[in-house]
């Protein structure tokens, strides 16, 4: 027996089955409430909040790499640098706070202000690996032996943003997005003759195009005391509103680069504009403190557990490629932007270089990532490791595995005083064949000292396994490190 409904509960249903469906703005699911299409005053507030809070994440994000290029200049700052007067000679160690340095070399690192006019940098021939890079962190060109005088030695023109004076021939042009620039080259200790590398960046000669009468010249200065602050993390600006107060600065202090133009226009509605302060309100600044603390934790966890299967290196290992865009030092591919690849790099490393991400034979370098142990658990300075390398390890210059603390991103500070185990020192007299056994943990094996880079319980590390100038084997399979077994 059927049951008719009457005429009025059809039309009823039916009129309320026509109306567009509201959602309290209280429920779970995030729905905004609207009536008869408009939003209630509670669905605006909410609205506008939520619309705000993505937008500051995406800027934290996007404006990462910007920030810790700003951070790493305020270490040199910090160490007496000035822009445009001289560059220091540093030998990276657990006492420079940077992201994923490497005391493998040493580095010549200097700033430059391009306000006034093109800086000039003349490289000698020899051993030498140079990058210079704007202050957004973008690629502005290679030098020395990735460049292309090939380590013969040429001479370098750093250009800033809307320059329109002549440019003389025969130098390579590096133009700059932004007023500053950074420039940073590693010398060679060829057979682990660090005063010879550090004697050869101080025959680096720079200078203005156009010379001033009385200006002082720029000279090269060894830091003995690399202590310094050099990272937002160090800086304490690492998911706090310390970071947008850095970042406020910055806009006003350089031109708006056009190819940034929608990023900054998501900066200027959350109150960051060139040429008004930065004061927000009680409401702003709860969104952009919770945007830091949400975008931070996005990113740590894009650095430190990618999901994306291209990140093996092997398939029957567990490291990881540092970057997941070998293709060019910009993370472009197909005409997009892999903005989850710089997210990832930038987190844990700095600098961008088309020679730091190839995966051809003699190309600059080959980085790896070590994250976990044989079975898939992370890295804890409370367990001792075990990592096997087979050699030779195929590499035209030398080779390292460095350790460092999954919180700062920073070289493992411990009472050893030491963070790496590097073929140009302590693994220089290796055999030719055969494998070499290296230990990471709270206390070294009987004997195994001089092969060993100590940890701290409690905090979590990984490792960078680097290779500068690989050859074939590193590339086909036919070589590949252990991965790092948990040992008693």
């Amino acid at each position: 027996m059927r049951t008719l409904l009457r005429p009025a509960i059809v039309a009823a249903f039916l009129a309320a089955a026509c109306q567009p469906q509201s959602q309290d703005s209280s429920a779970p699911d995030g729905g905004y409430a609207f009536v008869g299409g408009y939003p209630t005053e509670a669905t605006v507030q909410r609205a506008y909040d939520d619309a705000d809070l993505n937008r500051a994440i995406q800027s934290y994000k996007f404006f990462y790499p910007t920030m810790s290029m700003v951070g790493l200049v305020e270490g040199l700052k910090a160490q007496g640098g000035v822009a445009n007067l001289g560059g220091g000679i540093i030998q990276a160690t657990p006492a420079v706070i940077a992201f994923t340095a490497n005391s493998d070399t040493p580095y010549g690192a200097s700033f430059f202000d391009l306000t006034d006019g093109p800086w000039v940098i003349e490289l000698p021939a020899g051993p030498m690996i140079g990058v210079a890079n704007d202050f957004h962190f973008r690629w502005m060109g290679d030098l020395g032996l990735p460049g292309p005088d090939a380590g013969k030695g040429g001479k370098h023109l750093l250009v800033g943003p809307g320059y329109t004076g002549s440019i003389p021939s025969g130098y390579q042009v590096l133009r700059s997005t932004t007023n500053q620039a950074f420039v940073v080259v590693r010398s060679m200790p060829i057979g682990g003759d660090v005063p010879a590398s550090i004697e050869r960046v101080k025959s680096i000669a720079v200078h203005p195009l156009n010379p001033v009468a009385g200006a002082k010249p720029f000279t090269w200065v060894e830091i003995t005391d690399p202590t310094a602050n050099s990272s937002p993390q160090a800086l304490g600006w690492d998911g706090t509103m310390k970071y947008w107060e850095a970042l406020a600065a910055f806009v006003q202090s350089e031109p708006v680069f056009e190819g940034y133009a929608t990023a900054y226009g998501d900066l200027a509605a959350l109150g960051i504009e060139k040429g008004k302060p930065f004061a927000p309100d009680e409401r702003m600044t709860r969104i952009l403190t919770r945007a830091a603390q949400l975008a931070d934790g996005q990113m740590r966890v894009q650095s430190l557990a990618d999901r994306r299967t291209e990140r093996t290196a092997w398939p029957d290992r567990k490291w990881e490629w540092v970057s997941l865009r070998p293709e060019n030092g910009t993370w472009m591919i197909d005409g997009r932007k892999d903005m989850e690849a710089g997210d990832k790099w930038f987190y844990q490393a700095t600098l961008a270089s088309p020679a730091m991400f190839r995966r051809s034979v003699g190309a600059g370098s080959l980085y790896w990532l070590g994250l976990r142990d044989a079975t898939g658990a992370y890295l804890t300075g409370g367990n001792n490791y075990k990592l096997t390398v087979p050699l030779p390890v195929p590499n035209r210059l030398f080779w390292s595995v460095t350790v460092y603390d999954a919180e700062s991103r920073s070289e493992i500070i411990t009472p050893q005083g030491k963070a790496a185990l590097r073929s140009l020192f302590e693994l220089k007299d290796l055999p030719a064949s055969g494998s070499i056994d290296l230990y990471f943990g709270p206390t070294a094996p009987a004997g195994k000292e001089g092969v060993w880079v100590q940890t701290t319980a409690g905090r979590g590390w990984f490792a960078y396994f680097r290779i500068y100038g690989p050859e074939g084997p590193a590339f086909d399979g036919s070589w590949k490190p252990g991965d790092f077994e948990k040992v008693q």
